[in-house]
């Protein structure tokens, strides 16, 4: 190549590359289409992702009964609490089993069998037991699984104050 033709392509004009209609056409549409597509889509992603960032507060403690009402015998109350559920708010109704161990510290115990999930009630056969119609489970007072069931009936964490027992979260039983 000789020194006149490197200058004669240096001084060259830059050739533009023009879009054709066509082209413009795409980009146009395919722009706002993913606009469109971002605008419908936003809300939905924030939808499902809204709940998962709001701080979860710790497991609140409801008043369930007064304390001198609670027995060595095991006894049935009921009682509501408030839940959200993503942006569902309910306030359903649970069980619980409350009475005195043998140490006379008060103690409650879900009436969810383990076995298969069906309620379960006291002394129903005399046995000093808890029975599952279900499936025969059966339970001692404490919890503890005697036939049926692989593992103990679970427990709320029990606090008392000024005269009344506070129902917690559920935990494992740790009675048994």
């Amino acid at each position: 190549m000789s020194n006149h033709e490197q200058h004669e392509t240096a001084h060259r004009p830059v050739q533009r590359k023009e879009m054709s209609r066509r082209q413009f056409l795409s980009y146009t549409l395919g722009g706002t289409t993913a606009f469109m597509m971002g605008g419908a889509v936003l809300p939905m992603v924030r939808f499902a992702v809204d709940p998962l960032l709001v701080k979860k507060e710790g497991g609140d403690f409801v008043k369930v009964v007064e304390e001198s009402k609670i027995t060595a015998e095991p006894q049935e109350f009921k009682f509501k609490i408030h839940q959200v559920d993503g942006w569902y708010e309910s306030d359903p109704e649970l069980v619980a089993w409350i009475s005195k161990g043998e140490d006379n510290k008060i103690f409650a115990l879900s009436p969810v069998c383990k076995h298969l999930g069906c309620t379960i009630f006291w002394n129903t056969k005399g046995h000093n037991e808890y029975d599952c119609p279900c499936h025969d489970a059966r339970y001692s007072k404490d919890g503890k699984n005697l036939a049926v069931a692989n593992s103990p009936l679970d427990e709320y964490e029990v606090e008392v104050k000024d005269g009344f027992v506070y129902l917690g979260p559920i935990v494992p039983n740790t009675r048994s």
